[in-house]
């Protein structure tokens, strides 16, 4: 299950509004196929991984997500894959929340002869799959804050000047995170100062750079999709991960208004003193509210920079 669930991030950013699914078929200690969910939703992750592996008999199919129970015009039920290749047993890390599939494809399986075991690694599938579980439990795109800042807190010099707060390193890691969503955003400051590109620029994913956004009133650039409200979020289309960049507006905003599940703070070892804070006001008047909000989640060294990881409690 940890080689599906690893094969299953190949696809994040690329399959909304289905999930990045992973899939690995084993028999006897011998890997027979592997899938994961391609670009735009389709093929499935169990699609791929039974075209790979052809004879499934006495095999074991391991997935992240319960395969899907409905019918659609882009390609047949995995669960019908499934049943049909007649493997040994399934499986499955996680239940489907989407009510199409929700417990109707475990049944479908077990309706066939098949052995179905759910659990192992639930927990970890489900943070593979945060935009399209967050996506059905709260009706909007799973929300990542990037701060890249000193160790004072501050995002640029007074006037502005931010090249460079972190370092290669850092910065080659973040546009991984951007191959990583759909879309990115930045607060109308930040576009007009800057007129970020907001690509990726890494060998090998280049192709993968998110569509931009902006929080803001006004006209905005061709290509750009104009957002005047946080809560507005919930009405993208096709975005399941969306990537907040900057500046200190956008990330007050949107923490202002809860809307924030993950914190990736970049810090740089340099003291910057008089400078421009790296979140604005977000209302807070009482310390004890601020509590119990964040969980450190990972923390690595990146060059000369650390980054935390921190996940919404």
């Amino acid at each position: 299950m940890g080689a599906a669930i690893a094969i299953a991030a190949r696809g994040r950013g690329r399959t909304a509004p289905n999930p990045a699914v992973g899939c690995v078929i084993v028999r006897n200690g011998r890997l027979l196929g592997r899938g994961w969910t391609q670009p735009g939703g389709r093929p499935h992750a169990e699609a791929r991984a039974i075209e790979a592996a052809g004879d499934l008999a006495g095999a074991t199919l391991y997935v992240t997500l319960e395969p899907c129970a409905h019918v659609s015009a882009r390609g047949p039920a995995c669960a019908d894959l499934i049943a049909a290749a007649r493997p040994a047993r399934v499986v499955i890390a996680c239940r489907d929340p989407d009510p199409r599939t929700d417990g109707r494809g475990m049944a479908r399986l077990k309706a066939a002869g098949i052995d179905v075991i759910m659990g192992g690694d639930a927990d970890l599938a489900r943070a593979s799959m945060a935009g399209f579980m967050t996506r059905q439990a709260k009706h909007r795109p799973h929300v990542t804050l990037k701060l890249a800042v000193s160790l004072d807190g501050r995002i640029a010099l007074p006037d502005g000047s931010s090249r460079w707060i972190t370092g290669a390193a850092a910065r080659a890691h973040g546009h991984l995170e951007r191959a990583r969503a759909e879309m990115i955003l930045v607060g109308r400051g930040t576009l007009d100062t800057d007129m970020p590109k907001l690509d990726v620029r890494l060998p090998g994913i280049d192709e993968r750079s998110p569509r931009r956004a902006v929080l803001g009133h006004g006209t905005v650039p061709d290509g750009w999709t104009a957002i005047t409200d946080p809560a507005a979020i919930a009405g993208l289309d096709g975005v399941d991960h969306l990537l907040i960049e900057g500046g200190a507006g956008a990330a007050a905003a949107f923490l202002a208004a809860d809307l924030v599940d993950r914190l990736l703070i970049y810090r740089a070892p340099i003291i910057v003193g008089a400078g421009r804070s790296a979140i604005g006001d977000i209302g807070l008047t009482d310390l004890a509210a601020a509590h119990g909000r964040w969980r450190l989640t990972d923390t690595r060294t990146l060059g000369s920079d650390t980054l935390s990881v921190y996940e919404r409690m």
